[in-house]
């Protein structure tokens, strides 16, 4: 005997379904569109002429009237075009914040990457300051050079000072350094 119970463990076997087949976001995309005409100012003056213009035909005498009951037909249009806009806009609606939470999240992914990137360059920054903290740079060497030069030779630096006041020649003591 054959088990006709479903497999939970497989997926359905795809089956025909009869009626319409749509794409949703063909769908989709229409309904964006027609909700963003709903929204525009053209489509509030179209309409408002239309309406202008269904008034005049119905009510001005000697005009042939197809709304013979006191604009009621008007009102069933205004009623259908209502009932069929506000689903349209809802489902646009929908879409954009599908959208915006699709875009939201890609923020914070990326913030997260950003701050993971900023967080890894503060640790290299603050591990290259310490390497440089045990490293001689080039002005801590000049000043304590300077510092063991006039340490070494305080005598010759007053007998140059001498020989100013005197309006001898300056000597130097030692060879001349260039500082670069």
């Amino acid at each position: 005997m054959v088990d006709r119970r479903p497999r939970l463990d497989q997926p359905r076997d795809p089956r025909r379904r009869p009626g319409i087949r749509f794409d949703p976001d063909t769908f989709g995309r229409l309904t964006e569109r027609i909700a963003r005409f709903l929204g525009t100012g053209r489509y509030l003056l179209i309409q408002s002429i239309l309406i202008i213009i269904w008034v005049l035909i119905n009510a001005l005498p000697g005009l042939p009237h197809f709304d013979p009951y006191a604009f009621l037909f008007l009102t069933l249009i205004l009623s259908l075009q209502a009932a069929y806009s506000a689903p349209l806009i809802l489902l646009a609606q929908n879409r954009q914040d599908d959208r915006d939470r699709i875009n939201l999240e890609q923020d914070r992914d990326q913030t997260r990457q950003s701050h993971a990137d900023l967080e890894y360059l503060a640790r290299e920054l603050a591990s290259v300051r310490l390497a440089l903290g045990e490293v001689v740079t080039r002005d801590f060497l000049r000043t304590e050079l300077a510092r063991a030069g006039e340490a070494r030779e305080p005598k010759k630096a007053k007998k140059t000072q001498t020989a100013r006041t005197s309006n001898e020649p300056i000597t130097t003591a030692g060879p001349a350094t260039d500082p670069s």
